[in-house]
Parts: C-alpha cells; structure tokens; sequence
C-alpha cells in the first residue's frame, strides 16, 4: 500500500492558518491597527470601503520597516516580540505571534508601503495570495501604510459567509473603537466611504472614552480606581440608569488588551444587584494592570481569551473595587418605603378592579393597537379563524359567541380560552410580537406608512459607530413609518413614529430597535425582516400585562388572521392546544 500522508502545499497551509486569524474584515482591521500601535505610532488612520469587502487601509507614522524587515514581515511566524519561550510570559505588546501580515496576504491583495525615518526611500511590496508581485524601493512618508484589496477573492466560500456591510462594518467599529479605548494617547480616525466616522485626538481617558460612546452618557459615568499589590484598577462604570438590556457598552482590558471572560463580567455585574433589572448589563470601560508573569496571553488565536493565575482574586476585586465606586458616589440604592412590597397595604393581593390599581398602569391602549386590523378581523369571525388552524378536528371549536367561554387571563401572561378538546393557551407577548411583525413587514412594502407626528420634533445622539449602522439603516427605519432625519455629527431629529404603535418613549423604542438589530445574528433573514422583528420584539406589550377581556379576545382573533399564528419572530410558540383526554389522564391514579 503507497503512502497518503503528505505535506499540505504552501498556499494551503496559509489559507487554513488564516482561517483561525482572519474571520471577517475587522479581523484585518484589529491585526494592522495593533501592529501599528506595536510601531510607536501616534497617529493611526483608518480607511475601509464597502465594509472591508472592497478596500481596508491603515496608515500610521510608526518605526516603520527596512527593505529586509517589510519582507520577512510576509512569512509565518516573522515576529520582533519574542527570541525565546519566556518571553511568552512577559508580554507587553498587542502582537507576538508573526502571523497577521501572512495571514492576510494569503487570502488577499495587499500593498505594503513603509519606511524607516533616517532612510532616504522606503519600500514596497504587493502581494497577491502570498505570492509577492512587486518589490521596489518608493517614495513615502515615515511610518507603514498596508492597502488590503479584495479580501477573501481567492475564498470564495469564506466571502459567501459574510455578512450585509451594516453588520460587517459594526463588526470593523467595536474592533477599531477596543483598540482606541486602550490608548488614549494615540490619535485615531476612521472613514467609510469617504465619510468620517471617528476622529478622536489624543487626550485623557475620559475624553476618548466619551469620543468612543458618545457624550450622551457623560453624565452616566463613575470612575473607578482601587491600587493593590496584585493588581491596579481604573476605568469608568455607569450608573444604574444606563444599563441596556444587550450587550455592548461592556469594555474590559487587562494590560490594555481587550479580552473577553464572562467570569469577570459577572463580578462587575454583580456589583449591580438590586440596582438594575435582572437581564440587563451595565456600562463600563475597566483597565487592568497586573503582572505579565501571572497571566497568559497566548490561548486563542484572537488573543481576547487570557489565563489568570488567580482568577478568583481578581472577580473579587473588580466586585469591590465597583461596587466602591458606586458607594463612593452615592450610587448604590437606599429603601423606598413608599414603593417596598412588603409595606404596601394590598401586599400579597390581586387587584380585581381592572380599571384600577396597580396592574391598570401597565396597559398600553390595546384596543387602539389594533385600530385599522378590525376590518381584517371583521371578515373573519373567531369560529372561522381557529377553524383554519385546527382544520384536522373541527369538532375542537368553542361556539365564538359563548360568553362563558371568554378567554382567561393567567399570571397576566397566558390566555386560556375554552375549546370542544380541551383547551387554547396563548402566549400574550409572542403572540403581540407576531402580529406587530407582519403588521410593519407590510407597512416596509408600503410606498407612504402611516406616520404619527410628534408634537416637538427629538434629538436622538448615538455613539459614533451606532450612528454609521442607524444611517444606512435609515431608508428601512422610516419605510416602517418613522419619519427620522439625518442632522450630522451623529444626531438623528425624529419628526414621527409609526401609526401602527401607540405612545411610548419614541427615542428609547429607536435605541431598544438598533440594539436588537445589531446582535439579531441570524445569517438566513435580510435587514428588511431584521429590522421588523427588532421593532416588533422592542415595542412588544411584555407579560405581566394586565388585559381586559374584550382585548383578550381581540388579539386571539387577530393573531389567526395572520399568515404565520404558530410562532413569535424570535421562534417562541404563540399557542399551545391542551386536549381534554390528556388533562383527565392526570387525575388518575398511578
């Protein structure tokens, strides 16, 4: 039998080695800003075209390369950082392993334009699928300059997987704005489609950190600082108020590298109890500096994955050193007597006037909600309706017109409404969440949404990054009947919401919409369907709602007047059928 086992070609093993490396055009963006930050730079500019898919540029007036070294830059594991195994645990740069530039080159096509200060030319290269083309010397500027063209040409199935340019070019955002947040005293600025995205000026922390998530959460900020023998503390946590219900605002760096660890988020976030929401995560930008010897970098091929020699240590001082914070500003929560259950008069009783009480304040106009969908559930009286669904066993229906079988209002959350089987149980907010859906996809296919107007026009201020999505977002926004206004310096006017909804925090249902949008990852949907399900799952009625009967029914009735009855947007049931043999099964005995 011949021998099988052979060496991989060379084109090969770099295109698999770029895999681990090079995920999506902000891979390329993090690894060249990282090198240029490794440079000395002080200036670092960013230039990307179509989200990266077209053009990536990264301009910085660092050390820069001799001929030899802009060479051996393109061959695997070419790196300045390390000459023996030790070093590994003692790294203070952002690169170590030499791997980026090769990577890039080998499912790219790259420009390298560099030279050193005291050299009268410089060099360039241009490489094609890690086969150099050109090498000559040229005239430039002190610094490197990396032109990355056509990423993934030669990887066709990698550039299927990408994602639309808001998406990606979110993803090319948060890398940019880690690497900005960990050096303030470096210059950045990014540009997209020649549109200036960031500028951002060297300057003390809380300046860039303001630059990165905008001014609106100035205020918001608490700063954090704690020195001990193992470890030093300093950043910025946000007050209760600022925390979201996604992720997003959540930096954490240890030696100013920006790692992941939900461990250490969960310290952070349990300074936070009992003053935000169960769910919700709260702002903070925290920096670490800790011994390089006590912890190791070099774990995953992003390096945002570290080791900790004593991990539990640090969840505790982070915890601490927050929640002091918080204190120290007089943050943390005190008792509300007026508003603490336990002291309340009705504690331990269910309202029964739904006009009144505590539970009336959660109702949010249903019987407006479904101003226009009547006609629609006119034409099709409830009988009708289920029929459809349960067309296999018509003898399952309930007479429509029987009052005694008006749907009930469980822990006000599910509807239970009697059928000849057994029983219809219906989830109030996915149900809600499926009529809205197909409601604003049909208002995107409308030339002119009806738009309710707002009495004085909103200014609604994003963070750099979220602004550059919400504008090419824009033309789908105010499709769904938004009437919202570009006014620059990443300011949006809102003159109008869409008739459809009724009342509400216009600026929050926009923030709570983009926010669902960014982390709504499913890779099968278009933005039009995104951007109907985000309004629909952030406008939604939420359980616990209080609804009163003729509303109950009501939404029954429109939710089997839709194309789709059985599942939310987000793929939660709407319904559930108990049938009446299965439910008398359990009353007997064993």
């Amino acid at each position: 039998m011949s021998d099988i086992i052979r060496l991989l070609p060379d084109a090969i093993a770099n295109q698999i080695a770029a895999g681990e490396v090079i995920q999506r055009p902000a891979s390329v963006v993090k690894e060249l800003i990282e090198n240029a930050v490794d440079a000395g730079a002080t200036d670092i500019q960013v230039i990307v075209k179509e989200a990266g898919k077209a053009l990536i540029k990264v301009v910085d007036n660092g050390r820069g390369m001799s001929e030899t070294d802009a060479r051996m830059s393109l061959e695997r594991h070419a790196t300045s950082k390390l000459r023996t195994s030790e070093d590994l645990f003692a790294i203070r740069s952002m690169g170590f392993r030499g791997e980026a530039l090769a990577s890039i080159a080998a499912i790219a096509q790259m420009e390298i334009r560099t030279k050193q200060e005291d050299d009268d030319v410089g060099t360039r290269i241009v490489i094609e699928a890690s086969r150099v083309k050109t090498q000559e010397p040229t005239q430039c500027a002190p610094g490197t300059s990396i032109d990355v063209k056509n990423l993934f040409f030669n990887v066709p199935a990698r550039r299927k997987f990408l994602k639309s340019d808001p998406v990606e070019f979110r993803h090319i955002t948060e890398e940019f704005a880690r690497v900005a947040l960990a050096y303030p005293g470096i210059g950045f600025s990014l540009h997209h489609n020649d549109i200036e995205i960031y500028r951002l000026p060297p300057g003390k922390l809380r300046q860039r950190v303001i630059g990165v998530i905008g001014k609106k959460h100035n205020e918001h900020l608490v700063p954090v600082s704690e020195e001990t023998s193992y470890v030093t503390i300093k950043g910025f946590v946000g007050k209760p108020d600022a925390a979201k219900k996604s992720r997003g605002d959540q930096y954490l760096f240890v030696n100013n590298r920006f790692i992941r660890s939900p461990y250490l988020h969960h310290a952070i976030r349990a300074a936070f109890d009992e003053m935000i929401a169960s769910g919700a995560h709260p702002l903070y930008i925290i920096y670490l500096e800790i011994d390089p010897s006590k912890i190791d970098v070099n774990v995953h091929p992003t390096k945002q994955q570290i080791k900790f020699e004593d991990e539990k240590i640090i969840y505790n001082y982070l915890r601490v050193s927050a929640r002091h914070a918080l204190g120290k500003y007089s943050v943390t929560p005190s008792l509300d007597f007026d508003q603490e259950r336990a002291f309340r008069p009705d504690h331990g009783m269910r309202p029964h006037d739904p006009s009144g009480g505590l539970q009336r304040t959660n109702i949010q106009h249903w019987d407006k909600l479904f101003e226009g969908m009547q006609n629609d559930a006119e034409q099709v009286n409830t009988l009708t309706l289920q029929s459809e669904v349960f067309a296999d066993d018509p003898d399952r229906i309930a007479p429509a017109d029987d009052k005694r079988n008006a749907p009930y209002q469980l822990h006000n959350t599910l509807l239970i409404s009697q059928i000849k089987s057994g029983a219809l149980v219906v989830d109030q907010q996915a149900a809600h969440e499926r009529i809205l859906y197909e409601r604003l996809l049909k208002a995107l296919d409308v030339e002119n949404p009806g738009v309710q107007k707002v009495l004085f026009p909103l200014t609604l201020e994003l963070s750099a990054g979220d602004a550059a999505v919400f504008k090419d977002l824009l033309p789908l926004i105010n499709g769904l009947g938004f009437e919202v206004e570009d006014f620059g310096q990443n300011s949006f006017v809102i003159h109008g919401t869409p008739a459809i909804l009724e009342g509400g925090d216009e600026k929050q249902t926009l923030l709570d919409m983009l926010d669902k949008f960014k982390n709504d990852l499913d890779p099968i949907v278009g933005n039009k369907e995104k951007m109907a399900r985000a309004l629909s799952l952030s406008t939604t009625t939420k359980r616990g709602t209080f609804l009163p009967v003729e509303e109950r029914q009501t939404l029954i009735d429109v939710l089997f007047a839709c194309e789709n009855p059985y599942t939310s947007p987000s793929g939660r049931k709407c319904f559930v059928v108990l049938e009446l043999e299965e439910l008398l099964k359990r009353f007997n005995k064993d």
